[in-house]
């Protein structure tokens, strides 16, 4: 699945990669027992507590300098669009900043930069956020100005339409204007046959070009409530200090009936796809191949856990098998991954690419890129390649505590795509449980499908590398 891009003036592609077709169900594999040197429960230890109205608060504690990241998250996004109107979340998250009755267009981000701070917002498949980073002492005025655009924001022809063209043009610079983003777009239109991951989170031209003042005055209306919303704190300041003011500001805003999330699913796919992209832009050719993969919130079986060892162990720095096998002992690439990331309210996807170094021919690196994916799945990986890939995470882990925006970003989106806090904290419990027979086991059950994309990004015939 594609990765979030915090950025207003920029749509994501999903955090953690959403990009695949549904898969058929993947055999289970139980959990192993904790072993007895098993890793402790906890990696952010936050404090929560839900409103009267149903939103949920969650702060996590940081006190090394009185500074606090401030997030909002909507559990909705581009995947929960009506059809036909792709870009829409997108298109409303540009038009948050467009003002209140207490705060003119564009005023936002002025007094936040006024103050010190920093603001801006990100736009997924399963969610959307809008985030401050200010002084602990400017955190009441942010809390202000949020929850009175969550309740209060004023859309005008005016305003709707001349950002409904920045929009367009964003399209145009990021995505028309880019071979690499336009065959990930291709690639998951392909994928995706029937299921929304497979529409561009920015939404397709001619729908983009279609969007309305009606169109995003409804979407905010449906979706923006606080009963579908986390606020997440993260920083200088604890939940007894928070929750008055939360209460005061986000605790009188009336909850709202909120659609229950009703997505299609894929059809049945056994045959293997191919894109081809060639473009006179293409500095850096590429090959790609992504399969379906669980997602936290589909997988009851562990797999997601093993997925990610099995990433680390194939990926996870230039000792990684990829790397060292294709980068340095062949010569053949400049890059080479294995890439998985589970936090999507449906299916996530799990990909390996790589690039190959100055004039080695793309058959050569595709045949030596797939004979690593067949030696994964006839030799496997060993107890000692789990073991080491497991220290590295959990060293990992412990060192994100260190991060003020890290923490928020990531239980914002675990708890937007269906996790709870809980599932979060346990998740150096779970790392550390995985065993190789789990790893092996599960990059069979998802390399073994045959529903793959592949995608080859490649200058104009002629001038293969």
């Amino acid at each position: 699945m594609p990765a979030c891009i915090p950025a207003r003036r920029l749509a994501a592609a999903g955090l953690l990669a959403l990009t695949m077709t549904v898969a058929a169900p993947l055999a289970p594999i139980p959990l192993a027992p904790l072993p007895a040197h098993a890793a402790e429960k906890g990696v952010f230890f936050p404090e929560s507590f839900t409103l009267s109205n149903g939103m949920q608060v969650v702060v996590i504690p940081n006190h090394r300098v009185p500074v606090v990241t401030h997030m909002v998250w909507y559990k909705v996004g581009a995947a929960d669009e009506e059809r036909g109107q792709s870009g829409i979340a997108h298109f409303l998250e540009h038009l948050m900043f467009k003002g209140t009755d207490a705060i003119q267009p564009g005023e936002f981000s002025r007094i936040i930069a006024k103050n010190g701070g920093r603001d801006n917002a990100f736009t997924s498949y399963d969610y959307t956020a809008y985030y401050q980073n200010v002084a602990r002492d400017r955190l009441e005025m942010v809390m202000r100005m949020e929850s009175d655009r969550m309740a209060n924001l004023k859309l005008t022809d005016t305003v709707v339409y001349p950002e409904r063209d920045v929009i367009i043009e964003e399209r145009r610079q990021r995505i028309e204007n880019e071979p690499a983003d336009r065959i990930g777009e291709q690639i998951n239109a392909t994928l995706f046959v029937h299921h929304p991951y497979g529409t561009p989170v920015i939404g397709w031209p001619q729908e983009m070009s279609a969007l309305t003042r009606e169109m995003a005055e409804r979407f905010y209306k449906t979706w923006y409530t606080p009963n579908n919303a986390i606020l997440v704190v993260s920083g200088d300041v604890t939940a007894a200090e928070l929750k008055p003011l939360a209460e005061r500001y986000y605790g009188a805003i009336a909850a709202r009936p909120v659609p229950e999330r009703k997505r299609v699913t894929e059809p049945p796919l056994t045959s293997s796809r191919q894109v081809v992209l060639r473009d006179e832009e293409v500095r850096q050719p590429s090959v790609r191949r992504i399969w379906t993969a669980p997602s936290y919130r589909l997988d009851q079986t562990g797999q997601a856990y093993a997925l990610q060892v099995l990433a680390e162990i194939m990926s996870g720095g230039t000792t990684s098998r990829l790397y060292r096998s294709l980068v340095v002992d062949q010569k053949l690439a400049t890059s080479a991954w294995l890439g998985y990331g589970p936090t999507a309210w449906d299916m996530a996807t799990l990909s390996v690419g790589a690039s190959p170094a100055a004039g080695v021919p793309m058959d050569k690196l595709e045949s030596a890129l797939w004979a690593e994916v067949d030696k994964l799945l006839k030799s496997g990986v060993t107890e000692e390649e789990v073991a080491t890939a497991r220290k590295r995470m959990l060293a990992s882990a412990a060192y994100a505590r260190d991060s003020l925006t890290g923490p928020a970003q990531t239980l914002g989106a675990a708890l937007a795509t269906g996790q709870s806090i809980d599932d979060v904290e346990n998740w150096p419990v779970r790392i550390d449980a995985v065993t190789a027979d789990q790893v092996n086991a599960a990059a069979r059950a998802v390399l073994s499908q045959t529903n793959h994309v592949t995608g080859l990004l490649l200058p104009p015939t002629g001038k293969d590398s």
